[in-house]
């Protein structure tokens, strides 16, 4: 199969790029690296069955001849990260609505198979134990920019439901869950790698708020199973899907289990939102999936634990510290 991965430079593209490879498809991946890094591509840049574009899915002129070349496209292309999505608001949209437009509707008029990457952001304020992929959204004000990531990522979900609705478009929506493992870098907030370089360094360890919000964290190696799963199954077309851990863990807890599990000498600091971010910022308090959907539809469940996620991350940085 030949596979087209917009953001193939990022995180989970890097590791899915990795994946398909191993298991002998054809792969493109374009990214602008902006979020992104050539290092995560590093193992596999020589493999004959990658080409690697250096663009931008809002700018490249082959975006539309590529999409017509491949068999499935993995749009994960997008603007990222908690830091990155409060102090630049307008990047966060531009990219995330209209470089989505541009794959969906290339990708609708030659009919070809597209999953793309959503985000648990939309459930927004909701107080449910769980999120379930039929629940109605609770977004926050406009007054408060972290929300405009959340209203993004939802619109390009209606586009390609439109999409499917209006031509029977093979669209699929995967919304992530805090999403972790190795190479992922804390530069955008991401809470786990931000933690473990502190721990590993003896450096007091940041805790936002009271630390009692809670999340569940999902291995990337899982994620790439998932995404697989998904892009190989017909039934999954037209149809939204959770993808994530149900282990529930407080930010704080989080915190005290790095340190102990790394055997870390680093202290945890409580900081107030008020002083780490704009003013009137809010957090999510719970995020936990319901993974039903797609266990019923796939048989995909999780499998790698919070602890094995904190030893890859650790690994990674160790040995990118020698290098």
């Amino acid at each position: 199969m030949k596979y087209l991965i917009t953001g193939g430079a990022g995180f989970i593209g890097g590791h899915l790029t990795e994946s398909l490879l191993a298991d002998g498809h054809q792969v493109k991946v374009i990214d602008n690296l902006a979020t992104g890094s050539a290092a995560n591509l590093a193992g596999v840049i020589d493999n004959p069955a990658l080409r690697f574009v250096k663009a931008d899915v809002l700018e490249y002129a082959g975006l539309d001849r590529d999409i017509a070349d491949s068999d499935i496209i993995i749009h994960l292309a997008a603007a990222v990260g908690v830091e990155l999505v409060v102090h630049d608001p307008v990047h966060t949209i531009i990219t995330n609505v209209h470089g989505t437009e541009r794959v969906l509707n290339s990708a609708a008029l030659h009919g070809k198979r597209t999953l793309i990457a959503s985000t648990s952001e939309v459930y927004g304020k909701s107080k449910e134990p769980e999120f379930t992929e039929t629940d109605d959204l609770l977004i926050g004000s406009p007054y408060h920019s972290r929300w405009s990531y959340a209203c993004s990522k939802l619109l390009d979900e209606f586009y390609l439901m439109a999409h499917h609705r209006a031509s029977g478009f093979p669209g699929t929506v995967m919304r992530f869950f805090n999403i972790v493992g190795p190479r992922q870098t804390g530069r955008y907030g991401m809470v786990i790698p931000r933690m473990v370089s502190a721990a590993l360094s003896d450096k007091p360890i940041p805790v936002y708020g009271d630390g009692t919000q809670s999340r569940c964290f999902c291995h990337v190696f899982d994620t790439v199973r998932a995404i697989r799963s998904l892009a190989e199954c017909k039934d999954s077309i037209g149809r939204v899907f959770n993808i994530g851990s149900r282990d529930v863990i407080t930010i704080k807890e989080l915190a005290e289990k790095i340190i102990k599990q790394l055997g870390s000498n680093s202290a945890i600091e409580m900081i107030p939102y008020d002083k780490a971010c704009e003013k009137g910022f809010e957090d999510m308090l719970r995020r936990r999936p319901s993974t039903d959907a797609i266990n019923e539809l796939t048989g995909w469940r999780p499998t790698l634990s919070l602890d094995r996620i904190i030893d890859d991350v650790s690994h990674q940085m160790k040995l990118e510290t020698q290098q």
